[in-house]
């Protein structure tokens, strides 16, 4: 496959890439399609199948509402999040929805949409999507939701991004330091020259600055925001409580401000620790009330990359004003090989997948702008990576709540720790490749029980009472 960056970040809503991004993107292609043919008009019915993972943790994580959103027609990457809301009740309230934005059927989503377990050698997250046309025929696609809000028709996973033909074609680690040592140019400059054959120069910076900006939005935006997260847990917001704390009472009303002051504060371990924990809860608190955030790779790990990228700008030394777009690079290709040689899903791998794929990102990505080597930003991700190896993925009450919002932070500071230890090191008397750790990865989530794999069957989703209260 042929991964761009922009693949691995997406900008989207939450709670979940693989069941509320996957799933909303394709309904929006079966109803596109249906569309293209000629056929939409014809439409008297849709009939919704969810199957496996997406079944058993689906509610929690909005996969139902996101199938409805994109049976309607929204673009998620683009459609404003408040607006989410009203054309969910719309649909509840009369009966109806506008299929596509434009022909009106019934539709009722507790008749409408049903849930089933996997079929035998089925992938955990299928949907399957059914129209009953006017002339007593029938449409049906069966979609794949493959982690990282990637999706893929039944039977074509691995197909979508193989047409594309890029100047450094990247398949493993060793590939990436290959180009980088017989060009004598940085990861980033390698990964750069790859997008070029996809996007002109300017949309690439446009591209990666838009994702940035949507990064610092949803920190700041849950740095500002308290009260209880929906979802019945009752888990209460803690970024905005942390944030006034460190900033003694002050308030900001945008973004520059809030960092100014962040950076003028104080330095000590202490701080600089507490403000990285509430970057990363604050994005995914955002994440978890359905908010705008950046798939970094999954939603459920959003809060890693931007908490990381902040720490380097707010305390880093030497931050420069084009580092988000050398991290995001950086941190996108490393990204790339994990779904490459592993896996992105929860559902196929558990929450190593997740948080430690975006730990071992943004430890690259960290390196990178550290100063570090190509290698020494693979060794930063080998570290990251190792040290999340068989975590499970174990959601209470199926929701993106605990314990994924503070394995953000977690995941966080162990990049940060995981950079230091590769910028003191030499690359040469490492005994753990990144190649090594993929493949471990990959091995320990064939091995892994179905139960810690996003089915909220074992682990914290059965040894936690839903009734307890939030620690």
């Amino acid at each position: 496959m042929r991964i761009s960056v922009f693949d691995i970040f997406k900008i989207g809503i939450g709670p979940s890439s693989s069941h509320t991004m996957g799933p909303w993107k394709a309904a929006l292609a079966f109803v596109r399609g249906l569309a293209e043919a000629g056929r939409l008009e014809q439409v008297e019915r849709v009939r919704v199948v969810l199957e496996g993972s997406l079944a058993k943790t689906g509610a929690g994580h909005g996969t139902p509402l996101a199938v409805q959103m994109g049976l309607s027609g929204a673009v998620i990457e683009t459609i404003d999040a408040a607006a989410v809301p009203a054309t969910l009740e719309s649909i509840r309230r009369t009966g109806r929805m506008l299929l596509d934005g434009r022909h009106e059927i019934a539709f009722d989503p507790e008749r409408d949409i049903t849930l089933r377990a996997s079929p035998p050698g089925a992938h955990p997250n299928t949907l399957e999507l059914a129209a009953v046309l006017a002339d007593g025929g029938e449409a049906r696609e069966r979609w794949v939701s493959v982690g990282g809000g990637f999706i893929a028709r039944e039977g074509e996973e691995e197909a979508a991004e193989t047409q594309r033909r890029f100047p450094f074609p990247i398949d493993r680690p060793d590939d990436l330091l290959r180009w980088c040592r017989e060009t004598g140019s940085p990861i980033e400059a390698v990964v750069r020259r790859n997008e070029e054959a996809l996007r002109e120069p300017a949309a690439i910076d446009a591209g990666l600055d838009r994702i940035w900006q949507v990064m610092l939005e949803s920190a700041y935006e849950g740095c500002h925001r308290g009260g209880i997260l929906p979802g019945g847990l009752g888990v209460h917001r803690r970024a905005a409580a942390a944030n006034a704390r460190l900033l003694s009472g002050r308030s900001y009303a945008d973004c520059e401000g809030w960092l100014e002051h962040v950076r003028a504060g104080p330095r000590d371990m202490g701080t600089v620790t507490d403000w990285v924990t509430t970057f990363a809860l604050a994005v995914n608190e955002v994440n978890a009330s359905f908010g705008r955030i950046v798939t970094a790779p999954t939603n459920g790990a959003a809060g890693v990359v931007p908490a990381v990228l902040l720490y380097h700008l707010c305390f880093g030394e030497g931050a420069a004003p084009h580092d988000p777009r050398r991290f995001l690079l950086v941190a996108g290709e490393v990204g790339s090989l994990f779904k490459k040689g592993a896996t992105l899903s929860a559902a196929m791998g558990g929450c190593q997948a997740e948080i430690g794929v975006s730990s071992a990102m943004a430890a690259a990505g960290l390196t990178a702008c550290g100063g570090g080597s190509p290698e020494q930003s693979l060794v930063a991700a080998e570290i990251a990576m190792e040290h999340h190896l068989g975590l499970t993925c174990d959601p209470v009450g199926g929701l993106v709540q605990i314990p994924c919002i503070e394995r953000n932070a977690m995941g966080a500071t162990k990049a940060i720790a995981a950079s230091r230890m590769a910028l003191q090191r030499d690359p040469a008397e490492c005994r753990v490749s990144l190649e090594a750790v993929i493949r471990a990865m990959r091995e320990t989530a064939r091995d892994m029980s179905t139960r810690y794999k996003e089915t909220a069957e074992g682990g914290l989703a059965i040894a936690v009472p839903l009734s307890a209260p939030e620690c």
